[in-house]
């Protein structure tokens, strides 16, 4: 039945906006699950300041430390010199920017595909790729943990949604044996470094399952790529390499920058310039941020070392506190409920260490957490403090 307005006789009372998001506001506070914006100056990638002390970062995302990089802070600079502040419009109504097809030429080379496709951010690089993929009378099989982005993607593209159990094979292997054969096609998708564990997917497996059902294979490299597999990202940890049609990432995290890609076949990029909705429709990525992530790749390329400097320090770090060797530069520290979590962040923040607090719904009820991410200047002096403060934290024993 059609929604219909209450009449003047009813006693349904009108709730304006902003009652609604008072009350909403008030269940968020209840469950320790409001967000909120503290102002922080990132004075480098490392070090920040904020309510007037100097914290050194471990929640940052700027992997390899190039947002600070002079290289990549002059090409931004000449880029705006050259090009301007912003781009104008869509890259279909004021012509392909130069610097776009750099960029894209750069990342297949390195990606090791015949093309790719810049979008404005990885979040519009998800909403736009998989509509185009799967449609209604398809199937799209999801790990539970994939990043939210890639869950609205599959939402929108109206498609039947089907999430099988973090990096369960069986249970993917079982939900295709069950489902895929009434559907047209099939689509797996999947984070390649899961961005709230640090865990990486099998991606050996899952492109297995793919061949052995008619499947198509997208893997989301926003924190591979720079820190995995010699900086190639999570499908070059694997020798051979997995065959994966459809590669996204971003620009955002270890290349320093801003905006989202996909590499694939010459086919399948020609197909998303033309029907990508988030593409189309959303004015081009700024010449600056382009040009500082050309540079930054350029850059993971000739500094292999750099590539592998977070890793080896998460696993210093892991070594020092106690906890499971990790696959990436991404370390959680399961506390359980949301007040253990955000206790410890202020605990750590005490010591002048600045470490977020992550809460549900970003992660699964019952598992908030501390995520620590390192990077390649995180000093081997600091990471070894954080360890010793990370071993006196009280953890709830059903965490642990």
């Amino acid at each position: 039945m059609a929604w219909r307005a209450p009449s003047a006789k009813t006693s349904l009372m009108a709730e304006t906006p902003v009652a609604f998001a008072a009350n909403k506001l008030a269940e968020l506070d209840a469950r320790r699950q409001r967000r909120q914006l503290f102002e922080t100056d990132r004075q480098t990638s490392v070090y920040v300041r904020r309510g007037g002390r100097e914290l050194i970062s471990f929640c940052c995302n700027d992997y390899l430390n190039l947002s600070a990089h002079a290289c990549v802070k002059e090409a931004a600079k000449a880029a705006i010199d050259r090009y301007g502040a912003g781009a104008g419009a869509s890259r279909l109504v004021t012509g392909d920017h130069p610097l776009l097809r750099a960029l894209e030429r750069a990342l297949a080379a390195f990606k090791g595909t015949e093309d790719a496709v810049v979008f404005g951010s990885g979040y519009l690089a998800n909403v736009g790729i998989i509509p185009v993929f799967a449609g209604p009378g398809d199937l799209i099989l999801a790990d539970e943990l994939s990043h939210a982005c890639l869950h609205a993607g599959a939402q929108l593209s109206g498609a039947t949604l089907i999430r099988f159990a973090h990096n369960d094979m069986g249970a993917a292997k079982r939900h295709l044996a069950a489902h895929r054969a009434r559907h047209r096609h099939c689509l797996i998708v999947t984070d390649g470094v899961f961005s709230m564990d640090g865990d990486l997917a099998p991606l050996p497996e899952l492109a297995r399952l793919a061949g052995a059902h008619d499947a198509w294979l997208m893997t989301d490299d926003a924190h591979g790529l720079g820190v995995i597999g010699r900086g190639r990202g999570s499908r070059h940890a694997f020798t051979p390499p997995p065959p994966i049609p459809l590669q996204m990432g971003t620009l955002s995290k270890a290349l320093g920058s801003y905006g989202g890609y996909l590499c694939g076949d010459k086919a399948v990029c020609d197909l998303i310039k033309t029907r990508a909705r988030s593409l189309v429709y959303s004015t081009g990525l700024p010449p600056a941020s382009t040009a500082a992530a050309l540079e930054a790749l350029k850059i993971v390329e000739e500094e292999p070392a750099r590539a592998a400097a977070p890793l080896e320090k998460a696993r210093a770090f892991c070594a020092g506190a106690g906890l499971a060797r990790p696959e990436s530069p991404i370390v959680p520290l399961i506390l359980g409920k949301e007040d253990a979590a955000l206790a410890a962040s202020a605990a750590l923040e005490d010591k002048g260490f600045l470490v977020t607090a992550i809460r549900p719904p970003t992660v699964p009820k019952g598992t908030a957490r501390l995520r620590f991410t390192f990077t390649a200047e995180h000093k081997d002096s600091d990471v070894e403090l954080l360890a010793s403060e990370v071993r006196k934290l009280t953890i709830p024993a059903a965490a642990e």
